[in-house]
């Protein structure tokens, strides 16, 4: 389906609009607080209270609570679709042309959206069976090489979870235990973590699913995955090596954990 230039700048316009009512707090507080529009399930059952954390990961032994929370209608998914309805009625489509376009849209993101809940849940299997947290205890044993191998914590974890704040939540806090075990600036090794994230999104399945999808490249994900491989490892590379010489070399370049235990408390939490 194609459509003219004009008719586009209004779908924009409107699509901006709604996304950014869909993004104020003012307007989440309402749907949940207000009209209570979520799904919540504090307490997963057979899951929930069963799994502990315990040292070095957390001080002292605590559950791993397990609750789902949707937010179907504050989701930005949810402005998208509204959005798509209002520009029916602005560009005057017709019901039977917009349920042939949804047919062949869902055909085309059917594996996509598949390999993407596959690979969330994977991420779930991978934090209540202590495989991440796994992981991160592997990479702390390096001693005084932690911080190279700091950033590659974050690399793992995006790859896993597809989310760089997900990253951040697995080994945020190992992070900043194990610097200060071996002596280096906990801001150093949280910072790589995160950083390490951002260059592990680009081999995160997640992403080249969807990235695949929105190209037309899907069935091609393979090629997409060795293509990006090395360029993501390269500037992992640059990023390790960048975070040892700022641990040992050039330690001043970093603040000190005590004027940024706001934001990392953000971070870790």
């Amino acid at each position: 389906m194609q459509i003219a230039l004009p008719s586009l700048h209004r779908y924009f316009s409107v699509l901006t609009i709604m996304v950014g009512i869909w993004g104020t707090t003012t307007f989440k507080d309402f749907i949940n607080k207000d009209l209570g529009w979520f799904v919540n399930i504090k307490h997963w059952p057979g899951l929930d209270g069963l799994v502990f954390k315990t040292m070095p990961i957390v001080k002292k032994s605590t559950i791993y609570a397990a609750s789902y929370k949707w937010d179907f209608f504050a989701a930005a998914g949810t402005a998208i679709l509204i959005t798509c309805l209002i520009t029916m009625l602005v560009l005057k489509i017709s019901p039977s042309r917009a349920a042939k376009v949804t047919g062949s849209t869902i055909k085309t993101l059917i594996y996509p959206l598949i390999t993407i809940g596959s690979v969330l849940g994977f991420a779930y299997l991978a934090n209540y069976s202590g495989l991440s947290y796994t992981l991160g205890l592997l990479f702390a044993q390096t001693g005084s090489l932690f911080p190279f191998f700091s950033p590659i914590l974050g690399w793992l974890g995006v790859f896993l979870t597809g989310s760089d704040t997900s990253s951040n939540a697995l080994f945020g806090q190992l992070q900043q235990v194990t610097a200060q075990q071996i002596g280096v600036n906990p801001v150093l090794t949280i910072a790589a973590n995160s950083s390490g994230g951002v260059v592990g999104k680009m081999i995160s399945p997640q992403s080249i699913a969807v990235a695949a999808a929105a190209t037309g490249l899907v069935g091609r994900e393979a090629d997409l995955f060795r293509f990006t491989l090395k360029h993501s490892i390269f500037l992992l590379l640059i990023i390790s090596v960048m975070t040892y010489l700022q641990a040992y070399v050039v330690p001043g370049m970093m603040p000190t954990i005590a004027g940024l235990l706001p934001t990392i408390g953000s971070v870790l939490h």
